[in-house]
């Protein structure tokens, strides 16, 4: 079932957090936050192999956010729900709809590690997949040497399906094993 546009919240609460869908005018303080976090995002993010522009990340906050208004993928912003500051990206990814399955992906500025931040988005991010949109799975794909990505997989339910052995290359160029966590609806 692909939602109608109209019928996906662009915000959800948590109690720390705003998770929202971007707008215009985010992607200069999402810029900033990469800037600041690139060499930890270089090393784990297909995406990160070379640091945006601001102009860059703007044209990726548009860009996401036309695709959430159309209902055809879900990336989200993280912000303090106190202070209203910038903590990280995450998204909620269709894989297949009818299954319908979903992926997410996630990461957080530097200065913001450590804190919880993830695992409460990625908690929020799951249930709204179970009640939004039905999911009967959900996923998280992570480099197997990225033990800090699997810690927030378990913290948030998901069992480790497997591992895919040479599965991707990293952005030095080795190829790099994948582990597969998952989650799926209680029947």
């Amino acid at each position: 079932m692909i939602p109608t546009p109209l019928d996906v919240p662009r915000q959800i609460e948590t109690p720390r957090m705003i998770i929202r869908c971007p707008r215009p005018g985010d992607g200069y303080v999402v810029n900033e936050a990469i800037r600041e976090t690139f060499e930890s995002l270089h090393i784990w993010m297909p995406w990160a192999k070379t640091q945006p522009t601001a102009a860059e990340s703007e044209n990726f906050a548009r860009e996401t956010a036309a695709r959430y208004r159309k209902g055809e993928d879900f990336a989200v912003t993280l912000w303090d729900k106190q202070s209203g500051a910038f903590i990280g990206a995450s998204g909620l990814h269709p894989r297949n709809w009818s299954v319908p399955s979903f992926e997410i992906g996630y990461w957080v500025r530097t200065s913001r590690e450590g804190q919880g931040y993830v695992t409460e988005a990625v908690q929020a991010l799951t249930a709204f997949a179970f009640t939004q949109f039905g999911a009967q799975r959900v996923m998280i794909r992570c480099d197997a040497r990225n033990r800090r990505s699997a810690a927030v997989a378990e913290r948030a339910g998901y069992t480790l399906e497997g591992v895919l052995r040479n599965e991707a290359r990293a952005n030095d160029g080795s190829l790099r094993d994948t582990l597969v966590y998952a989650r799926i609806a209680v029947a």
